[in-house]
């Protein structure tokens, strides 16, 4: 969020300069409009003198009291005070928090620069949390500068909806059960045009204002998704695949390998293998159909039919399996043109690619043997 100062020319420590001239030329006004009643009441200039003197000594007083009140600081020493601001709450009723919480001493300067400034109107809503030193000045500062607490939310590449859902529930601190009921909301899913949510939740890493709901998480997680891949789009899609096709398919390209100079390579076997009618094999779209596995991928986990059960069914799975990124995306969307249909994990990191099964053999053969020595 952009700082509002800066919106209107203004450095913030301009501020109180303005408010110290503007309190003293009002009062200088005052003064010259006194004297005038004075001159009319009592006609003699000693006493005008005398009555202009105590005046002056006041106007002095109180712009001196303004300036102290206004830059005194409160040391909270190593608390930290937070202050929730509700939407539509009144600035009389954060001035008395902030009285109580002991952040600030004055709450009458408080909102007579708030009102003079036009803060106790522009409230943001929130949580402000406050530590060190405070004064009036340094509040209303961080008022204007809606500088709440955000969350820092890290979706990473490559995560399902499930673990999205856990991440959101431990970060915004909600129960990860209400997580779930909204990522499966039809309503929502209808509204936005999608559907699933499975592959639109885009990796990235986020800020969400405290006591953020998971809807509003993830109608922002969808919404970066959208502007990230808007313009990536060709007009023409390669095989007559859907965009939602697409997705699926670079979500199994995520899975399938980290290397960004693979990624290209993994989708040209994955889209040779849709042009010849073949099923895709693609081990991580069992695991997604199992629910996840925290053990290695065994040989009867194939027979186990599923939606996503790829061994057994032709086709892209019903939905993507994970959270793709960008790169997986664009992969999707132009493989590298080859003749491969196989690849096998190298144990380097990397893996080996192949045309023909007995390619394939042969490379896991070797790499089988390759561990064994090792």
């Amino acid at each position: 969020m952009s700082n509002r100062a800066d919106q209107t020319n203004v450095r913030w420590w301009e501020y109180p300069w303005y408010l110290l001239v503007s309190t003293f030329l009002l009062l200088v006004g005052l003064v010259l409009f006194a004297v005038s009643l004075l001159v009319r009441a009592f006609g003699s200039m000693k006493r005008i003198k005398t009555y202009l003197f105590g005046l002056l000594v006041v106007a002095a007083a109180t712009v001196a009291w303004a300036g102290y009140s206004y830059y005194h600081q409160v040391d909270l020493g190593d608390r930290v005070a937070p202050i929730i601001i509700e939407s539509g709450a009144s600035f009389e009723s954060v001035a008395n928090e902030l009285l109580v919480a002991g952040i600030v001493e004055s709450r009458l300067t408080l909102k007579l620069a708030a009102r003079w400034f036009g803060t106790d109107r522009k409230l943001t809503p929130g949580r402000y949390d406050f530590k060190g030193e405070n004064s009036c000045r340094s509040v209303l500062r961080k008022f204007c500068e809606a500088d709440f607490v955000r969350i820092k939310v890290t979706v990473p590449e490559g995560a399902t909806l499930w673990q999205v859902a856990a991440i959101l529930a431990e970060k915004l601190d909600h129960d990860s059960t209400e997580v779930m009921s909204v990522v499966k909301d039809t309503i929502s899913l209808k509204k936005m045009g999608l559907p699933s949510l499975e592959g639109y939740l885009f990796p990235e890493t986020y800020f969400f204002p405290w006591g953020a709901d998971a809807k509003d998480a993830v109608e922002e997680m969808v919404a970066m998704h959208r502007s990230m891949t808007d313009s990536i789009w060709p007009e023409h899609l390669p095989m007559d695949l859907s965009r939602d096709e697409i997705i699926r398919l670079a979500s199994i390209i995520e899975a399938e390998t980290g290397l960004d100079s693979e990624r290209v390579i993994v989708a040209s076997v994955y889209t040779n293998r849709l042009r010849a009618n073949m099923k895709l094999d693609a081990d991580p779209t069992v695991v997604y159909g199992l629910g996840g596995l925290d053990r290695p991928l065994y040989r009867k986990d194939l027979e186990r039919d599923t939606p996503y059960n790829t061994y057994l069914r032709k086709g892209l799975p019903p939905t993507a399996i994970n959270s793709p990124g960008l790169a997986s995306i664009k992969a999707a969307l132009l493989p590298q043109e080859t003749e491969y249909l196989y690849f096998v994990a190298d144990n380097k990191g990397g893996h080996r690619f192949s045309r023909t099964n007995a390619e394939h053999n042969r490379a896991r053969r070797e790499i089988q043997a390759a561990r064994e020595n090792n």
